[in-house]
């Protein structure tokens, strides 16, 4: 399968393949897949315009084109697609098997006096309001189906910006297992962040600050990918938490 590497599509970017692996780098504001019947920009439309012949390649339902996950539309960085079935399979192997890494940078609403910590409460989709996740707090937590089994570690890197570390990939787990924390997401209303600081102008269809860093698996490491420049005072100068 034929790719263009390196070309703006619609602010979708090739950044970097490695062994049936393509890396890719997703502007806020743009959903991985058309929201409106199949119709819209999206990351997919740009994607299948790099590389037409992803579009023809038996992908089994959720993964079309070879994406391998989704990020929401306001989180902006790295996207992994795949030149074939083949390697979408091995991929989501390694997923299961909990030899996935992801990471990400958020910026916080509020701080808070520890440095890092580890959530493993289980998430489920709330019983009360369509589209919020809940943390399990007991065992009567009221919840609408199962529980899903999530781990998220948070690193510090300054007083707002943090480092989530996942293994899963849960539906808002960063989001949800932040704000349990004390952490919502500075803009992310849904769990509680407010709004942003008046100097962060997001793009039309972003309200929080979430940006996908980087991934690795066996043998592979992408790109680690800055935050756009729109996160101002909030982007990293320094490669790493304190």
């Amino acid at each position: 399968m034929s790719c263009a590497s390196g070309i703006d599509q619609a602010t979708v970017r090739v950044v970097g393949s490695h062994d049936g692996l393509v890396f890719l780098e997703k502007p806020a504001g743009l959903p991985v897949f058309p929201p409106h019947r199949g119709e819209g920009p999206s990351v997919l439309a740009a994607w299948l315009a790099l590389c037409p012949g992803a579009a023809d390649l038996p992908w089994p339902g959720g993964f079309e084109g070879g994406i391998a996950h989704r990020l929401d539309t306001d989180t902006s960085g790295l996207l992994l697609a795949c030149e074939n079935p083949a390697r979408l399979a091995a991929l989501r192997e390694e997923f299961a098997d909990g030899r996935l890494l992801k990471r990400y940078l958020f910026v916080s609403l509020r701080s808070v006096p520890w440095d890092e910590h580890r959530a493993e409460q289980p998430i489920a989709h709330d019983l009360r309001h369509h589209g919020r996740m809940i943390v399990q707090r007991g065992a009567d937590t009221p919840h609408r189906g199962r529980w899903f089994s999530a781990r998220t570690t948070l690193l510090r890197w300054g007083e707002h910006l943090w480092e989530a570390r996942i293994e899963t990939g849960v539906t808002h787990q960063i989001r949800v297992h932040a704000a349990f924390l004390g952490l919502a997401l500075a803009g992310d209303r849904r769990y509680g962040g407010g709004t942003l600081p008046a100097a962060i102008v997001p793009p039309p269809g972003s309200g929080f600050l979430l940006h996908h860093l980087q991934a690795q698996g066996p043998g592979w490491e992408s790109p680690s990918l800055q935050p756009p420049e729109w996160w101002g005072r909030f982007r990293p100068r320094d490669t790493g938490p304190r």
